[in-house]
């Protein structure tokens, strides 16, 4: 077991990479000491940004390759852009299998794949050349939503038996950069950017803490998916000049929702709600999760905060996410989210993936489990495509691509 801190490089430098950034701030058992982008200036503009936090000593690299070369880089973080996926795993493979550099882990955001047949091909690759591996699911994380499902379990569940019902909700006003946007690129619209949170979210708080998610069974699921702001006119044209997206010909979805059935050892049902939004109009993202069951019930919505502002007509200021991520108003009143790397579970997951790839804990999460969303996520697109509920396993699931993902999709 290694005593030692983790160096740690970044394969990507944008919005995402930057959370983990600011996170690392709290961790004490790893330092960023690299970024590699397609782009050499935001790759040193990242790097700089990681020296001026003092969350370690970052350079950019010309190439992924160039990191896994350096002893001082000891892990990955993938925080690139979803196409780029297939591309980055497989540099990182042919370096170690060149033998041009060794690494003791690496960490994916989500989802770990655009479909099926590409999650499972990243994870066959990292797995010939056994390499240890994490799933980077921020909001499992989340303090609130440990703490909450902690309690939940120890009191309600061991008194009165296991929860039936999980709801989990992810909603924002839209991403911020034109990839996000791209069915083709991304792999879909909302359902598969930010419903691969909601559906690991409800699963998770079905599960008795310690057991693998996979002790409970998922049997069937139901999905409804709409374009229901972004391909109005008047959205549409404002898509198209900020984004360069046009959602009169091609959109993706903005607004998804999910009911999984579950079955759990015992044999008893279990549902799973989740619902996610680009077209959601509030104080900025807003993250929820409720777990009910037969005595007991817990909730939480991340805009429930400590600290809120109040800003009058008279308060003249620029654009900003300064409030709160995806942030959609300068005055009037606003809940203030004072530390969202914690708040959003960065700090807690980052801190324990190091300690995995330390050999001082097991991983919570493995690129297993993010598979397993993808596999949900692809059946929930099959149902929104055929209007029907579908069994699970879903068949023919791991060669399916969604009608967004392939531009065909027409917003209904």
């Amino acid at each position: 077991m290694s005593s030692s801190r983790l160096g740690v490089g970044f394969v990507g430098s944008g919005f995402n990479a930057r959370f983990h950034m600011q996170a690392f701030r709290a961790v004490r058992e790893g330092d960023v000491l690299g970024v590699w982008s397609p782009n050499p200036k935001n790759a040193a503009s990242a790097a700089k940004y990681c020296r001026e936090m003092d969350v370690g000593d970052c350079k950019a690299y010309k190439s992924i390759t160039d990191m896994v070369a350096d002893p001082a880089i000891e892990a990955l973080w993938l925080t690139g852009p979803n196409h780029a996926r297939i591309e980055n795993v497989e540099e990182i493979v042919a370096a170690i299998k060149a033998k041009k550099g060794t690494l003791k882990g690496i960490a994916c955001e989500k989802p770990l794949g655009r479909n099926v047949a590409e999650a499972k091909h990243i994870l066959k690759l990292v797995e010939s050349v056994k390499l240890p591996h994490g799933y980077l699911e921020n909001q499992a994380f989340a303090p609130d939503v440990e703490r909450g499902y902690e309690i939940t379990w120890k009191r309600g569940v061991a008194a009165t038996g296991r929860p039936y019902l999980a709801r989990a909700a992810e909603e924002h006003s839209g991403p911020h950069m034109p990839w996000f946007w791209n069915g083709a690129q991304q792999g879909g619209g909302v359902l598969n950017d930010m419903m691969c949170h909601s559906v690991l979210i409800v699963r998770h708080l079905l599960t008795p803490p310690g057991e693998s998610l996979e002790t409970l069974v998922p049997k069937r699921i139901t999905a409804h998916i709409a374009s229901l702001k972004w391909s109005r006119e008047k959205y549409a044209k404002q898509l198209l000049k900020t984004m360069g997206v046009d959602y009169t010909k091609t959109p993706s979805e903005d607004y998804a929702n999910v009911v999984i059935e579950f079955e759990t050892p015992e044999g008893y049902t279990a549902i799973g709600e989740a619902t996610t939004s680009w077209s959601f109009v509030g104080a900025g993202l807003r993250l929820s999760a409720e777990l009910l069951g037969p005595e007991y019930s817990m909730k939480w919505n991340s805009l429930d905060t400590g600290l809120n502002l109040f800003f009058s007509r008279e308060v003249k200021g620029k654009v900003g996410e300064d409030i709160v991520e995806k942030q959609n108003a300068e005055v009037g009143q606003m809940p203030v989210v004072p530390n969202e790397p914690l708040k959003y579970g960065y700090e807690t997951e980052d801190r324990h993936f190091c300690r995995v790839f330390l050999g001082k804990e097991k991983p919570r999460l493995t690129w297993h489990d993010g598979l397993s969303v993808v596999e949900l996520l692809m059946a929930a697109y099959m149902s929104a495509e055929s209007g029907k509920a579908i069994t699970l396993p879903a068949k023919g699931v791991g060669t399916f691509v969604p009608a967004v993902a392939k531009g065909t999709w027409k917003g209904r």
